[in-house]
């Protein structure tokens, strides 16, 4: 692959649940729904959320704050060519012109579900989420595949579903990296058509309701349900870089950092070899200060487990 175009995989786990709203009250079991891939209706967190979230995180972890954001009002975008922030994102039109970023950031989609059993927890997954993995198992059928860990049990139940055990036991691939070994070891294997129907059917639904200001009690007919992936679930999601403006930059000075020469007074908070470094930065922020809607409710927060190259 070209020095210009990289391909990074992150494996994210959430630390409290998880809510990205699909927008507006439908009709359904809860009156806000989180967003959902159109074909198999499986939670997923859209580019679109992560891609704001870690630009605004990163240029905390950089000290770039007027570079956060749209650039609209008293303070734009720096426009520097050597801006973590604006090198990697991008940055607004204006008299000068605008930048594309240059990283493309993708879905955040299930890798394994926690959902509780007559056994404890276990983490769900199914062969066709593990086969976008770049991994491979075996479908159970109308049965589930389980660890050796749970080998004593004829059948598990996933919440209201109970499903006998398959005659293979099921082991998570080694070519899936980075997962706890705490869950590794009670991952457990559905066929495709179950998968989706366990994890909607067990996703976390809380009610909420308005507070009148002035008798401190309910407000009337202000409750409302909204639901959210559960903590300890794991997505995984894609950055890949695509560094074009790299062509033209001899690649040991392409992101060089003159603190004087940029008024800056000190060198940037962290280091930073690539565009694919500014992703990862500010992701770390994310299990601090989370991503989605809730937040003040104690939603949202993403922890990143591990992150490696994809060749």
């Amino acid at each position: 692959m070209s020095d210009h175009y990289r391909q990074k995989r992150y494996l994210l786990m959430t630390l409290d649940p998880l809510h990205v709203g699909a927008g507006g009250n439908r009709l359904g079991r809860v009156d806000m729904s989180i967003v959902r891939e159109p074909g198999t209706k499986l939670p997923k967190i859209p580019g679109t959320s992560l891609h704001g979230a870690i630009r605004h995180y990163a240029a905390v972890r950089y000290d770039k704050l007027a570079c956060a954001g749209s650039g609209q009002g008293r303070n734009g975008h720096c426009k520097d060519p050597q801006c973590p922030i604006c090198y990697t994102f991008g940055y607004l039109k204006g008299q000068d012109g605008g930048q594309s970023g240059a990283v493309n950031i993708g879905d955040a989609r299930l890798l394994l579900f926690p959902v509780y059993s007559l056994a404890g927890p276990v983490w769900v997954t199914c062969p066709s989420v593990l086969a976008e993995f770049q991994a491979e198992a075996a479908d159970p059928g109308d049965g589930v595949g389980l660890p050796q860990s749970l080998q004593t049990h004829v059948h598990l139940n996933l919440g209201w579903l109970m499903l006998p055990k398959t005659d293979a036991p099921f082991a998570l691939p080694e070519t899936v990296p980075g997962i706890p070994d705490a869950i590794r070891e009670r991952a457990i294997l559905v066929s495709d058509k179950l998968f989706g129907q366990i994890v909607n059917s067990n996703l976390e639904v809380r009610t909420s309701v308005s507070i009148d200001p002035e008798t401190g009690a309910a407000s009337d007919k202000a409750l409302f349900t909204y639901e959210a992936i559960p903590r300890a679930a794991l997505l995984w999601l894609d950055g890949v870089e695509d560094d074009f403006k790299g062509k033209f930059q001899p690649t040991d000075k392409k992101y060089d950092w003159d603190a004087q020469a940029h008024n800056a007074g000190e060198a940037l908070r962290e280091e930073w070899k690539q565009p694919l470094d500014v992703v990862t930065a500010g992701l770390k922020l994310a299990a601090m200060l989370g991503i989605g809607g809730m937040g003040t409710r104690g939603f949202g927060r993403v922890r990143t487990e591990a992150h490696w190259e994809v060749k």
